[in-house]
């Protein structure tokens, strides 16, 4: 009986080594198009609110720091950029301004809400003691007429 050649310890090292490299360059190559992904749709993620603001030809710029509550067209109320039902507004801007000593409300109502849904989360606001709330509108573009 005749026994096979066993490989020498030797040649097991020089195979050993040669698989033990690992190629990274689809590794890389399959990052960077992921990473071209993400920077191309993430600004495209990131669109605003919808609401159209009312028109007026004075414009008003916000001189403090205060919390921006928006309002849709549909009554959906967005604080901090998470909807919230009207019913937990209240609560939530407790949460929010407890301890602040100014409180300061940016209200960004869609024209079209009916003129009652505006006053009522303007009381619901002044209930819990907010001193300011401003109206942001879209001012209107004045026409340059040169003669």
């Amino acid at each position: 009986m005749v026994l096979p050649k066993l490989p020498s310890i030797r040649s097991k090292r020089e195979i050993g080594t040669a698989l033990s490299e690992i190629n990274v360059t689809p590794f890389v190559d399959v990052m960077l198009v992921l990473l071209v992904i993400f920077m191309v749709t993430t600004p495209m993620m990131q669109s605003g609110i919808g609401v159209n603001l009312p028109r007026a030809e004075t414009d008003t710029a916000p001189a403090e720091e205060g919390l921006r509550l928006a309002v849709t067209a549909e009554k959906y109320i967005y604080f901090e950029n998470s909807v919230i039902n009207i019913n937990l507004l209240e609560s939530r801007l407790q949460q929010y301004y407890y301890g602040k000593p100014k409180k300061i409300l940016y209200l960004q109502a869609d024209e079209n809400l009916p003129y009652g849904f505006v006053i009522n989360i303007m009381d619901i606001a002044k209930k819990i003691g907010i001193e300011t709330i401003a109206l942001i509108i879209e001012p209107i573009e004045k026409k340059n007429r040169s003669r």
